[in-house]
């Protein structure tokens, strides 16, 4: 029987919300913030709470979803007609203010060869306007250290900086370890609001045209002993995720105190969404 996380809901609930304002917050980052009564009821975790982002097609006059109970929503979703079927992507909740009713979604802006913005997601964001629909189905958290770890080790690229900073956030302030964090520009480096004990590596890609998460374990490859009462988390593109997860087990690190999570696979025909 697979291992079920302790704050992955049983029963996910699916939130409606409009967007209320949008802001580039750094050269690859675009921050949509989305408003609404139900987010009120929304049960954040913070650390890397994720979420199922919907997003109403460009022809539709409204936005159409998926009715299920308990967590089969998969079946419900491809049953709906391809052109009525909202467009569907993974999210980490970037901030959440309750008293407020808002959720910060950032969305990566990555770019083509001639300098157009990829991605269905991202595309959308970018020309996203107040009052435009959306809907989240809580997904939980994946960060599961262990309450004896010793040290922690975050590693991801630049999808994976809101569950980084989330997660740093959330820590216990007395948490020492360390993060690797990879970002396409240096005028993506943002502080964060992480423990003193933690030590913050930012790796900037000197390549354009390296692929996004190839910096991040090639320092992370450098890292080569790893403590088998810490914990890691590995989360970005596929490779940077497998391939971290394998050389920090080959450190020391138990599997079982190693999350990792390939947000994206590069390819030709896949630009990180």
């Amino acid at each position: 029987m697979a291992k079920i996380h302790p704050l992955t809901p049983q029963n996910p609930r699916m939130f409606r919300a409009q967007v209320v304002r949008t802001a580039r917050v750094s050269p690859s980052m675009h921050r949509l913030t989305a408003t609404g009564p139900e987010l009120a009821e929304f049960p954040w975790l913070g650390y890397d709470h994720w979420f199922r982002l919907f997003l109403q097609l460009p022809h539709q006059s409204s936005l159409r979803l998926p009715e299920f109970s308990g967590t089969r929503w998969w079946q419900p979703y491809l049953a709906i007609p391809d052109e009525e079927r909202p467009h569907c992507a993974n999210y980490t909740v970037a901030d959440f203010r309750p008293e407020a009713s808002e959720m910060d979604i950032d969305f990566v802006v990555h770019r083509g060869p001639t300098g157009e913005v990829e991605g269905r997601a991202a595309v959308w964001a970018c020309n996203a306007r107040p009052g435009d629909s959306l809907a989240v189905l809580d997904q939980g958290v994946l960060y599961d250290c262990p309450e004896d770890a010793s040290e922690i080790l975050v590693v991801a690229d630049e999808t994976g900086l809101p569950a980084t900073a989330g997660i740093v956030r959330s820590m216990p302030r007395e948490t020492t370890g360390r993060v690797i964090q990879e970002v396409p520009t240096a005028a993506d480096i943002r502080d964060l609001d992480a423990p003193q004990g933690l030590d913050v590596t930012w790796v900037v890609r000197e390549d354009s045209g390296e692929v996004p998460g190839t910096a991040a374990l090639a320092e992370l490859l450098r890292h080569t002993e790893a403590d088998p009462r810490g914990y890691a988390f590995v989360a970005g593109e596929s490779t940077l995720a497998t391939e971290g997860r394998r050389h920090l087990h080959a450190a020391g690190l138990p599997k079982s105190r190693i999350t990792f999570s390939g947000f994206w696979k590069h390819g030709p025909a896949q630009p990180a969404a």
